[in-house]
């Protein structure tokens, strides 16, 4: 299986996907753990994490497949949401918590 179908199998077997540097009990960025720390405040129970530390072709891949160049990238029912800040954004107005809930 080649990278991109890879992760189109990951973004679309679960519901909540967190591309991130690290994982959510050892975040390895700021930005990961912000991340992290909004899904938890909007009640995500069901997060899957990828590290892509851990595997080089996934971390390039990722930001090919969104067509976005930064990491953290969530998706929520395989769908880009966006990064970090997005969130940020998304979780102020209300919004991220409306999708989670979906």
């Amino acid at each position: 299986m080649d990278t991109q179908a890879q992760i189109k199998e990951i973004v679309t077997s679960h519901p909540v996907v967190l591309f991130m540097k690290g994982n959510a009990q050892f975040p390895q960025c700021g930005f990961s753990g912000n991340a992290i720390n909004i899904l938890k405040a909007s009640g995500v129970e069901k997060l899957h994490t990828v590290n892509v530390l851990e595997d080089e072709g996934i971390r390039q891949g990722i930001k090919q497949y969104a067509n976005w160049p930064t990491i953290p990238q969530l998706y929520i029912n395989g769908e880009f949401i966006g990064g970090s800040d997005i969130m940020t954004e998304m979780f102020q107005s209300g919004e991220l918590q409306k999708l989670v809930k979906g």
